[in-house]
């Protein structure tokens, strides 16, 4: 079970490489391994965190893209988002609330899923998808507030038939995280809080994370995969 934290005394990480060994030692410590299992993160912040996951368990590692949908005339207000593959998840009674049809947001969902495509091809560069179907999927980011680029990715990824699906997270809000777990096999959080108002707040560096990290990162996941197997990862 995560720990229980307080908003007043929060549980800082030093920054993502620390928040991620710190998830890796509670995974190994659940008994979690490389064996049959891909770590997927969530770009942009949850690669740092997934490609320490990735190295302490000897796993390969991928990514997850999706986009966040935000409402129109509210442009920092999630509705939804759009993850690979084409999945969609719109928060409904949020748009209730705001007297908005789905039609209301096609215009968007058009504009995202475009640059799902274009950040896909960003990422993975000349590399092919890693196989989801059959194996253990742990899926990481670097925390967890509203949940919505989460569910949509833990969808986009149950689509492609994964033998056990697994939410790994430095941090989350606890009536979120209790809201996904019917979404996946397992969970595996370090800290979650009642007290949720920014990711950023648990973090002593939370700096933005730039897509050339992101290619980087996938790029040295690949190279030592290959080499600890003998056999690109599929």
């Amino acid at each position: 079970m995560p720990v229980s934290c307080s908003g007043e005394q929060p549980l800082y990480f030093e920054d993502r490489v620390d928040a991620g060994r710190r998830l890796a030692r509670r995974l190994l410590e659940r008994g979690y391994t490389g064996e049959d299992t891909l770590v997927v993160g969530l770009p942009r912040g949850g690669v740092p965190v997934a490609y320490e996951v990735a190295a302490a368990l000897g796993a390969p590692l991928d990514v997850c893209v999706v986009r966040k949908l935000c409402a129109p005339e509210y442009p920092e207000l999630g509705l939804g988002a759009v993850a690979e593959g084409g999945v969609v998840f719109l928060n409904r009674k949020l748009m209730d609330e705001l007297a908005l049809k789905e039609d209301d947001l096609r215009g968007a969902i058009r504009q995202k899923t475009a640059e799902v495509d274009a950040r896909v091809r960003c990422f993975r560069q000349e590399a092919r998808p890693s196989r989801v179907e059959g194996r253990r999927i742990i899926l990481v980011d670097d925390g967890i507030a509203t949940g919505a680029t989460v569910r949509a990715a833990l969808q986009a990824l149950r689509a492609r038939k994964p033998g056990r699906l697994v939410l790994a997270v430095p941090v989350a809000d606890t009536l979120t995280l209790n809201e996904l777990k019917p979404l996946v096999d397992d969970v595996v959080c370090e800290c979650s809080t009642l007290s949720m108002s920014a990711i950023g707040q648990w973090y002593r560096d939370f700096l933005q994370v730039p897509d050339e990290e992101v290619v980087e990162l996938l790029a040295l996941a690949r190279s030592t995969s290959k080499r600890r197997r003998g056999t690109v990862p599929g």
